[in-house]
C-alpha cells in the first residue's frame, strides 16, 4: 500500500470497518477487508507512537532548556 497521510488511513480504516460491520460481505472479500483494516491499523498506531516520542522529545528538551536558562539567571 502506498503511503497515504494519518488521516487518509483513518478515513479509509473507518470505511473497511463499516463495511465489515454490515455482515453482507462475501467470506473472500471480507478477509481481504480485515487484512486491509488491520494494516491500515498498524500504520495509523505506527504513526500516533512517532508523534508521541516526537512530542516527548520536545517538551524534555523545552524542559531541559528551561532549567539551563535559569541557572544562568541565577548566577
Amino acid at each position: 500500500m502506498a503511503q497515504v497521510s494519518f488521516e487518509q488511513a483513518l478515513s479509509r480504516l473507518e470505511e473497511v470497518t463499516e463495511r465489515l460491520e454490515r455482515g453482507d460481505l462475501p467470506l473472500e472479500e471480507g478477509l481481504a477487508l480485515f487484512e486491509e483494516g488491520m494494516s491500515l491499523s498498524r500504520q495509523c498506531q505506527d504513526r500516533l507512537d512517532m508523534a508521541e516520542k516526537r512530542i516527548t522529545t520536545l517538551t524534555t528538551t523545552l524542559a531541559l532548556d528551561g532549567m539551563v536558562a535559569e541557572e544562568g539567571q541565577s548566577a
